[in-house]
């Protein structure tokens, strides 16, 4: 068994870890979010005082983290990862973020002559609790079957992307698809109760034919349909709209840099944007279900019960 450090515990992080300890490895983590520490020390994680004590003797090291920004700040300088990680560990980053930090990871990685991976997952907090995420695992052969068997006991679904960032830019791509689709759930779904359709009939429907989409399935923006979805939680973070702005936000640079045109995702952006700016980033991305209503209300979400909460963690 394995000596796992994780950095980065937050919505998935804690979930993700629960499943490492039930197959037998023993994890150091690292939260600045107190609460996602918590969450994560309920499920077995053992707390570890700074990134250098979590990776000093770990054989893995994972970061799931909001931003490059953060992922860049944890691998480099004095106290981070690359300084004090043990000779032969394999890292690797199931954060979503831009492909130049995700380059930068790789060549800082084998400059130092350490084994890295980037390994982004796909399937929420669903799949996080449930352990049937899909991760995409874009690094060197050898260290990419190192990873695989590391993360089984967390996956449904291994993909080996090919070398270097594949991993990243395949998560990117699928991400703008998901809040596209996402988008088609929130008007789908308010143009049918104008119509007058039942909610769940309509739902069912849906199931059964071509509008059918994994969004649909796990984050219908309707209360009662879709039992794990924010609608039943006054539209609570599972994937909050400044996290799904940020992933969508990845794909349309990336679409701009090389020339794709991408305007289903230019608009599905433009209206997590319009929640962003209404103060609403915090709630799960799916709220956006309130701008295809005709008054702006939606069931299932009160302002007056909005609560926030905080953290760097995903």
């Amino acid at each position: 068994m394995a000596t796992i450090a994780w950095i980065g515990l937050g919505n998935m992080g804690s979930r993700m870890t629960r499943h490492l300890i039930d197959a037998g490895h023993s994890v150091f983590g690292v939260d600045p979010n107190e609460a996602a520490m918590a969450q994560a020390v309920a499920v077995g994680v053992t707390p570890a005082a700074s990134v250098a004590a979590a990776v000093a003797n770990a054989d893995a090291v994972i970061t799931m983290l909001p931003k490059g920004e953060h992922v860049r700040a944890v691998y480099d300088g004095p106290d981070g990862i690359w300084a004090n990680a043990k000779q032969g560990a394999v890292l690797f980053d199931s954060s979503t973020v831009d492909l130049d930090t995700s380059g930068w990871c790789h060549t800082g990685s084998q400059e130092r002559g350490i084994a890295f991976v980037d390994a982004p997952v796909s399937g929420g907090t669903a799949g996080a609790a449930d352990g049937t995420l899909a991760f995409m695992l874009g690094g060197d052969a050898a260290a990419v079957e190192r990873v695989r068997e590391l993360i089984a006991p967390m996956a449904g679904n291994i993909f080996a992307t090919g070398g270097p960032t594949t991993g990243i830019a395949a998560k990117i791509a699928n991400n703008m698809m998901l809040f596209i689709a996402q988008q088609a759930c929130a008007e789908g779904s308010q143009l049918a109760e104008q119509l007058g359709l039942d909610a769940q009939v309509f739902w069912d429907v849906v199931t059964a034919s071509s509008g059918n989409s994994w969004p649909q399935q796990t984050w219908y923006p309707v209360p009662g349909i879709v039992e794990r979805a924010a609608a039943n939680q006054n539209f609570d973070a599972t994937f909050s709209a400044d996290l799904a702005r940020k992933d969508i936000g990845l794909a349309v640079q990336a679409g701009a840099d090389r020339g794709v045109a991408l305007p289903g995702a230019q608009a599905a952006m433009a209206q997590l944007d319009r929640l962003i700016a209404e103060g609403l980033g915090h709630k799960d991305c799916s709220l956006v279900v309130k701008y295809s209503s005709p008054d702006g209300k939606v069931a299932g979400y009160d302002p007056e019960f909005d609560t926030q909460t905080e953290g760097v963690s995903r």
